[in-house]
């Protein structure tokens, strides 16, 4: 079941984070974040469950907002995910193979939206608190659009920090990701989600 969760119920990856808040709920959190951060990264790892198996991957990842994100799978397989603000490459180090796809087209209303970009919470989003577990807070984002893809994403604060994320396709999918050594206010330089592929792949465009 080896694919990129993170275009198909993220890439991204709709990561988001509470920065500086205390006593406030996670919607509050999540508001907050989405005004004032311009960067994110840490580490993740993710779980991937449908009726037939389940699988887990892990790795890092880079936000650069508007736009620039980086999302790197290295166990059990190594997989890199670039948004360069026009281009989504997504790199199969095993098949020696990178597809290319516009960025707008593919993210579209998904969860990696609101990762890069700022007006897609409001824009996309119905959001509302959906209780706590295990000292982490929820909200519930619900796409505005039927046809978004997604039945639902919840997205975990534990105090003022990025914890957990929930997210379950149209197709009954889920999966869930939990963040560690999460920094909301990364040194990231541009030049990192700049890619060119390497000599010798495949290039395909979707």
């Amino acid at each position: 079941m080896k694919q990129t969760t993170f275009l198909k119920t993220l890439t991204a990856f709709g990561l988001a984070a509470a920065i500086g808040i205390s006593h406030a709920g996670a919607i509050d959190a999540l508001k907050k974040f989405n005004e004032d951060a311009d960067g994110l990264s840490g580490s993740f790892s993710q779980t991937v469950k449908n009726k037939k198996k389940t699988q887990t991957t892990s790795g890092t990842f880079q936000i650069l907002r508007p736009g620039l994100f980086k999302w790197e799978y290295t166990k059990p397989y190594k997989q890199t995910i670039v948004g360069d603000g026009q281009t989504i490459w997504l790199y199969d180090i095993d098949l020696a193979q990178v597809t290319k796809s516009p960025q707008n087209q593919t993210i579209g209303d998904s969860p990696a939206s609101i990762l890069s970009n700022k007006t897609a919470l409001d824009s996309s989003y119905t959001l509302k608190e959906d209780g706590a577990k295990d000292g982490i807070d929820y909200v519930l984002a619900q796409p505005k659009k039927n046809n978004a893809g997604y039945q639902y994403i919840r997205i975990g604060f534990k105090g003022d920090t990025l914890s957990a994320m929930q997210l379950k396709d149209s197709f009954g999918n889920e999966t869930t990701i939990r963040f560690n050594n999460v920094n909301s206010k990364p040194n990231l330089s541009r030049s990192l989600f700049k890619f060119t592929p390497p000599k010798g792949v495949d290039v395909l465009s979707n």
